[in-house]
């Protein structure tokens, strides 16, 4: 199935190498919204022409912000 795009390279500067591929626009049928996503290097399988993936999860969901906590008054 076809992700998307790869836009750029994830580089780890310090140790010279490859950390993931950035794809910008996304099938939205893999990942929620078609939202941009680095996909890890470990992933890849082969590079060519297209980049085949070892890897990819059913379906990448966005993460929702964990409700505030009520702050905790002391009684008196």
């Amino acid at each position: 199935m076809f992700l998307g795009n790869v836009n750029n390279l994830v580089v780890d500067v310090e140790n010279g190498a490859v950390d993931g591929l950035f794809v910008g626009e996304t099938n939205p049928l893999l990942v929620e919204g078609g939202r941009a996503v680095s996909v890890p290097y470990r992933w890849i399988q082969s590079v060519g022409d297209i980049v085949i993936l070892r890897y990819f999860p059913k379906r990448v969901s966005l993460k929702k912000p964990a409700a505030a906590v009520p702050a905790m008054v002391p009684e008196k």
